[in-house]
């Protein structure tokens, strides 16, 4: 397959979400959709996480609409367009209600082909989850997730500093246990990655963050209700979750009513996939997942 090229066909968006609006990229191929990937990137992070400006190939829109996708990435209730939510509307069930206006919105207006696959990552992976758990879930063709487990590792946070340390040590060592948790080896990215501006960041948001450290309790409370596929990712260089055989169990028994579950390891790959060298290998395992998923459908 020839290398991605950054598509010009990507276009800023804004969709009535309810009491707010959020923005976004968009991009369409020529001809209608064979279907419409939504992006939903994780906490502190920008719809632009789906179209890395590092390295042409790291983009999701660029692949997604050569392969004859719309792909539409979301900046997530709390961000862009919708930032400083009051921390009631910034929760997960808040989420889902604003993502799912947000959709309709956009599917009233724009060609969907066979439907709507979401790719989540972190947090957008936990909206991910709700938005299929929702009575609506099942208009979804299915799910293709990474950047989460089902438990956190333990001491994730604050890192371990000798107490005599200076000022400008412990700042040092925050930011390096920052950017181990978030990122892992910096061979896993381009060239360009970590220059200033390049990185799609944004504040997290206090409800949140608040909503994010009670996943462990949600997860068996929302993964029984979803009953469209889900392909869920754990990179090899993950940090925040545990990766055991323990966890892996876990994950399984919490979509025991999906009709499909794949748990599967990025090779290569740390928190932010979509963003390093393994984001095409990635994306592409990913749209052949929606492929699959569209094919179930027509067939079912």
């Amino acid at each position: 397959m020839p290398r991605a090229r950054r598509s010009d066909q990507t276009r800023h968006v804004r969709l009535d979400a309810g009491d707010v609006e959020l923005s976004g990229l968009l991009a369409e191929p020529d001809g209608p959709p064979r279907a419409v990937i939504v992006g939903l990137p994780g906490g502190g992070l920008r719809a632009s996480y789906f179209h890395g400006r590092a390295h042409p190939d790291l983009s999701l829109l660029t692949l997604g609409t050569a392969l004859g996708f719309s792909v539409l990435a979301l900046d997530r209730p709390g961000y862009g367009a919708s930032a400083g939510l009051k921390a009631t509307h910034q929760t997960l069930a808040a989420q889902t209600a604003a993502t799912w206006r947000a959709l309709e919105t956009f599917t009233a207006s724009h060609a969907a082909g066979a439907g709507l696959f979401l790719i989540g990552h972190s947090f957008g992976t936990m909206l991910s989850v709700s938005l299929a758990a929702d009575e609506r879930g099942e208009r979804l063709l299915g799910l293709d997730v990474s950047g989460v487990g089902a438990r956190y590792r333990d001491g994730l946070w604050p890192p371990r500093i000798p107490a005599d340390s200076s000022v400008a040590e412990i700042h040092r060592e925050h930011a390096l246990a920052a950017r181990k948790l978030f990122w892992g080896p910096e061979s896993l990215y381009p060239p360009g990655t970590f220059v200033l501006g390049t990185v799609p960041t944004a504040g997290v948001p206090a409800g949140e963050a608040s909503d994010a450290a009670k996943w462990p309790q949600k997860l068996p409370l929302l993964g029984p209700r979803v009953r469209v596929p889900v392909r869920w990712t754990l990179a090899d260089h993950e940090s925040w979750w545990h990766l055991d055989e323990a966890t892996e169990t876990e994950l399984r028994a919490a979509f025991s009513a999906a009709p499909r579950f794949e748990l599967v390891r990025q090779r290569g790959a740390g928190h932010n996939i979509s963003l390093g060298w393994a984001a095409r290998s990635y994306h592409l395992r990913a749209l052949s997942f929606a492929e699959e998923c569209i094919r179930d459908r027509n067939t079912g």
